[in-house]
């Protein structure tokens, strides 16, 4: 399960209720009948915590604000123990409590585990957003069978783990096209009348 965060914000002072013709007022907090993550023993902080989610104003104690239409930035610092990859995305929750479509989330700096994703606000009222974070179990895989394949340190046995995430990857994607791409991944990665070195190649072209 992603882990999630979503930050905390008072409700909208009356003066703001209704906001002019055109303005967002975009709240951090808790979508419409969702629930924050269970609270662990640590404060909060799971396995895979995130933090310090912006945009925020005067600590969370006001709503930040944008301009119907205009774009804006949500980031948050990702980050967890080891040296696994995390992937994140930010989930934008319109007036009417129903969520956009989530926006996968890019790493700002390599090394400095700040993630941001940018978002549009497309209608007038006060929209929530939060974000959610995961182990990127596709990624953790590509990094050490870069080291790995070329060495000949368990070729077979790297070449096959790959295939069964990659093929685990495409059991969950809905579109035809991007299934398709993981699809022929996992072909290449099974294809054992072809060098490793190639395998790999193949399997490392659709980033």
């Amino acid at each position: 399960m992603p882990a999630k965060h979503h930050p905390s914000s008072p409700p909208t002072p009356r003066a703001e209720a209704t906001p002019a013709r055109g303005a967002v007022t975009a709240g951090p907090g808790p979508a419409a009948g969702e629930r924050p993550a269970a609270a662990g023993p640590a404060g909060g902080i799971g396995r895979i915590p995130v933090l310090d989610v912006r945009p925020v104003v005067q600590a969370g104690r006001r709503p930040a604000k944008a301009v119907t239409g205009e774009s804006f930035e949500i980031s948050a610092t990702v980050f967890r123990e080891g040296h696994d990859a995390v992937a994140a995305h930010a989930v934008l929750t319109g007036p009417d409590g129903r969520p956009e479509p989530r926006v996968p989330m890019r790493e700002l700096a390599p090394g400095t585990d700040r993630w941001g994703a940018t978002v549009t606000a497309g209608q007038a009222g006060r929209w929530t957003f939060h974000v959610e974070a995961w182990g990127d179990t596709v990624t953790t895989w590509r990094r050490y069978a870069r080291i790995k394949i070329p060495a000949g340190i368990d070729t077979e046995l790297v070449l096959e783990e790959g295939a069964r995430l990659h093929e685990r990857a495409a059991a969950a994607v809905p579109a035809v096209r991007e299934r398709s791409v993981l699809t022929r991944a996992v072909e290449a990665l099974r294809d054992e009348t072809r060098p490793a070195a190639w395998r790999l190649a193949a399997a490392l072209t659709p980033e």
